[in-house]
């Protein structure tokens, strides 16, 4: 079986060191088998082995491979639809019930930092960059709707006062988040997995689940061995295949795409980002910037449909960066890279169960930092019999993409174009 290294990337670059994690051989009995060793299943392996289970991990490349590993790197809050479009859908108790976890993902990523000493450049403060008065008026809004969730580390910005925080004339106002923030996302994933290893967790690399032997004692089946488990959760997102096939109808795999620049000079860096903070504009299709620890601007954006790789990514990517910062023209990339993430079409996480022992999380719909370290928690209270925080999300509606998988990707992407003009023309 060939071996699957990190796509080249920042991340991959400067990441921490990490120990040999051999694959999987022969067979292995335990309490939970976890099917991903990404946030959503690091964050469940953590929190149950906290609470005593034997946990096994099963990832088909490395710990942080597919997008835990590859994101922009920011801690923002809510969901990628937000509290009120949550309340209009299923109603005031159970929107009441996920506006409560709104901000908890963030919360338990800097407990996790704190508790294990995870070193991944965490800063903190996230900005809501406004393009427009309509967006700006969307802030508004979303500032009383998160206060009224009791969330109030918020401040709203004019166009002078956004102007001291991001060095660019493009906007009009902005929303600042002081517990959203950034970190370098491969290394929390890997100080996750050292905090997992730590509490007697075992990770097993290179050993995709190629099979699940359903029923009341369940397998999972790699090339080389099996895992025998009184409960499987399935963490595979945009990566998982098509392992578990009524999971893969109602949700589609999209790439998102990076680049990195040099290092910057110091000077050069607190103009672009004075106070350090990260940034993402209000367009549907939004677009996403941070400084890294050895201050590289990270610049990130688009979406690709049906996760196809774009063949020259620094193209589609530059010329966004440069409207932002005409200051960098001269500046090289030094890395670019594109990663997957599940959308679905609600644009809200799908959880639930099959049977009796088997439990998943997946389809952040782009908004998975936070949220994955959230889904974890659920999902060690419900294998705990704690169920109602886990059913106020198992409960939501999803339903299938219009067209079938044939015509998910044409119709999300006219969907897509749909919003984008919206944004353009300001309406």
């Amino acid at each position: 079986m060939p071996h699957t290294s990190y796509p080249s990337s920042y991340y991959a670059a400067s990441a921490n060191p990490v120990p040999a994690r051999p694959e999987l051989q022969g067979e292995v009995e335990t309490d939970v088998c976890v099917i991903g060793a990404g946030y959503t299943g690091l964050s469940t392996a953590l929190f149950l082995l906290e609470n005593g289970f034997k946990v096994t991990v099963l990832e088909a490349a490395k710990v942080g491979f597919g997008a835990s590993g590859r994101n922009g790197g920011q801690i923002v809050n809510s969901y990628s639809r937000d509290i009120d479009v949550i309340e209009r859908t299923v109603g005031a108790k159970q929107a009441k019930l996920l506006g409560d976890m709104a901000f908890e993902g963030g919360r338990i990523i800097r407990e996790r930092i704190a508790k294990y000493n995870i070193q991944c450049d965490l800063k903190d403060g996230g900005v809501f960059a406004a393009l427009s008065a309509k967006q700006m008026g969307h802030l508004e809004s979303q500032k009383k709707l998160w206060e009224r969730f009791g969330h109030t580390q918020l401040e709203l910005m004019d166009a002078k006062r956004i102007r001291e925080v991001v060095g660019t004339d493009s906007y009009v106002g902005g929303m600042l988040d002081m517990s959203g923030g950034h970190i370098h996302p491969l290394n929390l994933a890997l100080g996750e997995a050292a905090a997992v290893e730590s509490l007697g967790g075992v990770i097993h690399e290179q050993s995709p689940a190629v099979k699940i032997d359903r029923g009341a004692n369940p397998v999972v089946h790699t090339p080389k061995g099996r895992v025998k488990a009184k409960f499987i959760v399935v963490a595979g997102n945009a990566y998982l295949g098509g392992l578990v096939p009524e999971l893969a109808s109602k949700s589609m795999p999209c790439g998102t795409q990076v680049i990195t620049t040099e290092p910057l000079s110091a000077d050069l860096a607190k103009s672009l980002l004075p106070t350090d903070y990260c940034v993402e504009d209000c367009n549907y299709l939004l677009d996403y910037y941070r400084l890294t620890g050895d201050n590289r601007l990270i610049f990130g954006g688009g979406v690709v449909y049906g996760a196809r790789d774009p063949s020259n990514i620094e193209a589609i990517i530059r010329p966004k960066m440069l409207k932002v910062f005409p200051q960098l023209k001269d500046v090289k990339i030094d890395f670019a890279w594109t990663g997957n993430f599940l959308l679905t079409l609600s644009r809200l996480p799908q959880v639930g169960r099959i049977g009796d022992n088997i439990y998943y999380s997946q389809g952040c719909s782009g908004h998975g930092v936070t949220y994955t370290h959230l889904a974890g928690k659920l999902l060690a209270e419900v294998l705990r019999g704690q169920a109602e925080r886990f059913d106020a999300f198992a409960t939501l509606p999803h339903y299938p993409f219009p067209g079938g998988r044939m015509f998910q990707v044409p119709f999300s992407a006219i969907g897509a174009w749909y919003y984008t003009m919206r944004d353009k023309l300001g309406i």
